[in-house]
């Protein structure tokens, strides 16, 4: 009976944990089982880890670059508002990162990596050298340009498979095929059922990253038709590394599904990816870009809207034109 109660008590327990970093300033926070409000000091984070006992943890809102709201915590409007204006990207995902339910961004969020994904994946060439390096990140080798993406998607093919093949042997499995059947998830084996599970539960954190820069999880390089497809291509990059040795590991497990989410969960696995994957997709979208965290600390000028032009690009906005009319 007491291990029930201990077990109640550790699910029911506050979490306030400041993730790696994403550069010198920027951080990521999670919190559950909280209430994030504003006082007259600052925003803090209201938990209640005993019955009688109340705690305020102030957060440090300049610092942070994405703020992620887990299970059982509430915001109040005048928090969030003071998040928008510090730039704040706030996301409401599941326990541990394994969902991703909504954003909210700063209505002054700069576009430019919405529309270096736009400009790459409408152009048929560029939107190849994005699946390209896609593919260069999992293999973890260069790809001859002009490798098209029939070829590559074999390769992707035969390295998968032999992969399965290595890890069926490592436990001691007698053979592996992957199968994915939504109407017959029950009678699927468990590395199946683990895997799936596991890729799944991968999607949050992808989608988490891609809300944070302001990118549209439809727009996918690799995957197409679906309102997540980037979304996939992001967690792709990581299953031969990640989902599916654990989904393997579990092959003798009574209970995969729960146990490949409680894994992801644990340590905060999935969240430590972050840097990693904001790097990552960064250099998809523009490989030319410097390491952003590499580059000296400046302060960034206020920047008003630009104005498209169809000869320029983009010119100033906040100036009357009138003058340059002839």
């Amino acid at each position: 009976m007491s291990g029930g109660i201990d077990a109640r008590r550790k699910l029911a327990s506050p979490t306030l944990a400041m993730l790696p970093r994403v550069s010198d300033g920027l951080a990521f926070l999670y919190i559950d089982i909280a209430r994030v409000e504003q006082t007259e000091t600052g925003v803090c984070a209201v938990t209640e880890p005993e019955e009688g006992q109340v705690y305020r943890t102030y957060l440090p809102t300049a610092s942070l670059a994405c703020v992620l709201l887990g299970p059982g915590t509430s915001i109040t409007q005048r928090a969030l508002s003071t998040f928008m204006r510090h730039g704040t990207t706030v996301i409401a995902v599941g326990s541990g990162g394994v969902r991703c339910y909504g954003a909210l961004q700063p209505t002054d969020r700069t576009t430019e990596w919405l529309e270096r994904q736009v400009r790459a994946w409408s152009d048929p060439a560029m939107r190849l050298d994005v699946a390209r390096r896609m593919y260069e990140l999992r293999f973890g080798e260069e790809i001859a340009p002009g490798t098209s993406l029939e070829r590559m998607r074999g390769i992707e093919g035969q390295r998968m498979k032999a992969l399965y093949r290595a890890l069926a042997q490592r436990y001691k499995l007698r053979s592996f095929k992957r199968s994915y059947d939504p109407a017959d998830w029950s009678t699927q084996d468990p590395v199946n059922v683990a895997l799936s599970a596991a890729s799944a539960a991968s999607y949050g954190i992808a989608h988490a990253v891609i809300s944070h820069l302001g990118c549209s999880p439809a727009l996918g390089f690799i995957h197409t038709g679906k309102q997540q497809s980037l979304v996939y291509d992001i967690a792709d990059l990581y299953k031969a590394e990640l989902t599916v040795p654990l989904a393997f590991s579990l092959a003798h497990s009574a209970n995969p599904d729960s146990e490949a989410r409680r894994k992801l969960r644990e340590d905060f696995r999935l969240y430590r990816r972050i840097p990693q994957v904001i790097r990552d997709l960064q250099w998809l979208l523009d490989p030319e870009q410097p390491d952003r965290e590499e580059q000296e600390e400046e302060e960034e000028p206020v920047r008003l809207v630009d104005l498209w032009d169809p000869e320029l690009g983009s010119v100033s906005g906040g100036i009357n034109y009138g003058d340059e009319v002839t």
